[in-house]
């Protein structure tokens, strides 16, 4: 947020929310893509949250075709604690060729994509980062993100990011666009 994205995440409880929270506690946008099909669906059925979303998307595809939207609408992944909902979003991400992020800490999931990356005999593929600290996870992301990008103005990619016009995440450089 303060690095001027935009948060997207899967609508859910844990990880996600907490992210969430923290998107907009800093001033930042976030939107969740729901399983559900409807906000009914979503609060009654899946049990899960509206709180501290700015938009949420009823994919109406359940938990498996959500994650697939989920990863491939987002330029990185990161992931923290979680259960198979996260190997999901992990391995779909992984193949899809984007910059991974997972945060390490006293839960086992880190330990289990380690596990899971040195025994696929793939790991060199992947573009994945580790980090215990959430902000150096995060910058680690964004530069591995930022090198893959690529465009048609025969240099650099220039990468504008959104404006809220909150102050949050730097002042803009010109006309309302926000290069990073």
């Amino acid at each position: 947020m303060r690095q001027g994205g935009i948060l997207v995440t899967g609508a859910t409880t844990g990880f996600p929310l907490w992210a969430a929270m923290g998107a907009k506690e800093a001033g930042g946008v976030s939107i969740g893509l729901s399983p559900a099909s409807n906000e009914k669906e979503h609060v009654e059925t899946y049990g899960l949250p509206l709180d501290y979303l700015d938009i949420i998307i009823y994919t109406g595809f359940g938990y498996s075709g959500r994650n697939l939207l989920l990863t491939r609408a987002s330029d990185g992944v990161i992931v923290g604690c979680g259960r198979i909902g996260t190997v999901n979003e992990f391995t779909v991400a992984f193949e899809d060729h984007k910059p991974l992020g997972v945060l390490r800490g006293a839960w086992d999931m880190d330990e289990v994509l380690i596990d899971m990356l040195e025994k696929s005999h793939r790991k060199e593929e992947g573009k994945v980062v580790f980090n215990e600290s959430p902000k150096d996870l995060v910058a680690n992301l964004i530069n591995v993100i930022t090198a893959g990008k690529t465009c048609d103005l025969g240099e650099k990619c220039p990468q504008y990011v959104y404006e809220n016009y909150d102050g949050a995440g730097g002042p803009s450089m010109g006309e309302g666009e926000r290069i990073m």
